[in-house]
């Protein structure tokens, strides 16, 4: 009998990735990764034209002027309206956009937040950001290895949550006895629930641990279910890193669905779109915290982001463990000991990769 290999598919999406480079005529090179499909970004790249509105994004890029971004960023959402308009082009055209933006900041010699529209601080409070464990055992482990680094708050997503909402009170309720009450805690439900009486029964429970808040509790279709949810509890509402264009967000923030949105900005449109959005945020007094778990170079484009925004919350700093964070960039950022971490001042994201890692790792196809 034929042996099948088993993978499990825990949501971390920092063990593969897809990044974009872009080449100016000056030699200067822009960098972004993609938290996607690799193989699928870089076929939406790649693919040869087929007709007006179903052109490859490379083609519609090469020959452009890396200043007009804005430009750039319209010219690939029209020519690929046969095949995009969101999903799987949003992404490529992201990671495109944020290579731009890099590009742009190591052209001026500024960081990206000052082309932004300026830098509003200099360093900003992280939470550890990791998979949630299945026992009592590994969750108390997990947070006395992170949480001594100096982080105030700590996120646990995905991996055991979602399979009953007995199972989910029971895994909040151990975070919280690990974490104490001095710390922040948030929960990641990944998509998981579909019944909206019961998740708003098991949201009332969490209030009793001082959740502060659930992110993802459903498909981001479920634009009632996440209305429903967020007038039912005093627990805050977060979601949106699966969300592209800001055609999508307006539906999000239109039906009072979210009270933190948290694009992502390698899946929302880059940072053309994600400074769209922080405006629209501000104007509807919702809290804008990207997500990010990813290597440290998404990290770095959200750091430049989070620096341009007038009122910014928290970074998400992922903790998975995994060759590609500790290897693709040779800077690697760090938080200091009262939970922060220091936003890059050098030109572009302020990070550079690891050439030597980046082909050690490079798979074509």
């Amino acid at each position: 009998m034929e042996k099948r290999l088993h993978i499990e598919m825990i949501g971390d999406g920092s063990q593969d990735t897809v990044v974009i480079l872009v080449h100016t005529e000056e030699g200067i090179t822009g960098a972004a990764e993609v938290d996607s499909s690799p193989y699928g970004v870089k076929a939406v790249i790649e693919m040869p034209d087929s007709h007006m509105v179903c052109r490859g994004l490379r083609e519609i890029v090469v020959g452009e002027d890396a200043f007009d971004v804005e430009k750039i960023w319209r010219k690939m959402y029209q020519l690929s309206l046969y095949h995009g308009r969101r999903g799987l082009v949003i992404h490529a055209m992201s990671g495109i956009d944020m290579a731009i933006w890099d590009a742009i900041g190591k052209k001026l010699s500024l960081p990206v937040s000052k082309l932004l529209g300026g830098t509003y601080r200099q360093k900003i409070q992280a939470y550890c950001s990791v998979l949630m464990p299945d026992t009592e055992k590994e969750i108390h482990e997990l947070v006395e290895r992170h949480m001594q680094k100096g982080y105030r708050g700590m996120k646990l997503g995905w991996g055991a949550l979602g399979q009953s909402f007995e199972k989910d009170l029971q895994l909040v309720k151990w975070a919280r006895e690990a974490l104490g009450w001095d710390k922040y805690l948030m929960i990641d439900v990944g998509m998981k629930w579909t019944d909206v009486k019961g998740a708003i029964k098991a949201a009332k429970a969490m209030e009793e641990y001082g959740v502060h808040w659930i992110e993802e509790p459903f498909s981001p279709d479920s634009l009632d279910a996440y209305a429903r949810l967020a007038a039912s509890t005093s627990i805050h509402i977060a979601g949106g890193e699966e969300v592209g264009t800001i055609h999508e967000y307006l539906q999000l923030l239109d039906k009072n669905c979210v009270d933190i949105v948290q694009p992502d900005l390698s899946r929302c449109g880059g940072l053309t779109v994600g400074r769209k959005l922080a405006d629209i945020c501000e104007r509807r007094h919702v809290t804008v915290v990207p997500h990010a778990f990813k290597t440290h170079l998404l990290m770095a484009a959200t750091l430049q982001f989070t620096a341009s925004l007038p009122d910014a919350w928290y970074l998400e700093f992922c903790e998975q463990d995994t060759v590609l964070r500790r290897e693709l960039t040779s800077t690697l950022f760090e938080v200091d000991s009262d939970g922060f971490v220091s936003i890059p001042q050098t030109p572009g994201f302020g990070i550079e990769l690891d050439w030597d890692a980046l082909e050690r790792y490079r798979v074509d196809g």
